[in-house]
């Protein structure tokens, strides 16, 4: 599985983004699909996921309310809507793709490479 990462951007403050994800080869519905974060000099860190099949979503506290993750089983995509963008969540964003588990790095299988989100103040 190879993943493609789209999307990021400069924004300001407040301002919305949407990442996307896309998938090349076979996407079971056990998959779990996840985007991940790392800022300069921080460790990465989970931001959302979501059952491929089920369709169930999971958020990070610091997300919850202001990100949505959805797919597209269709088109073998994974979308991070961003809304009421902070500072604070200025990273390199990357989705991933695991047989199982939800939060941790380590479980996930397939990583796509990093798109630049950069919310100036």
């Amino acid at each position: 599985v190879q993943l493609q990462a789209s999307g990021g951007g400069l924004v300001q403050t407040g301002a919305s983004l949407r990442l996307a994800c896309t998938a090349s080869g076979r996407i079971y519905s056990s998959y779990v699909m996840g985007w991940f974060r790392q800022a300069p000099g921080k460790e990465r860190e989970f931001v959302a996921a979501i059952r491929w099949g089920a369709g169930r979503t999971y958020y990070a506290d610091s997300v919850k309310g202001r990100f949505t993750i959805s797919r597209d089983n269709a088109k073998n995509t994974v979308y991070l809507q961003m809304n009421s963008l902070k500072p604070e969540d200025t990273a390199a964003y990357a989705c991933a793709a695991a047989f199982s588990g939800i939060y941790s790095v380590n479980e996930y299988r397939y990583w796509g490479q990093g798109t630049q989100v950069t919310v100036s103040s």
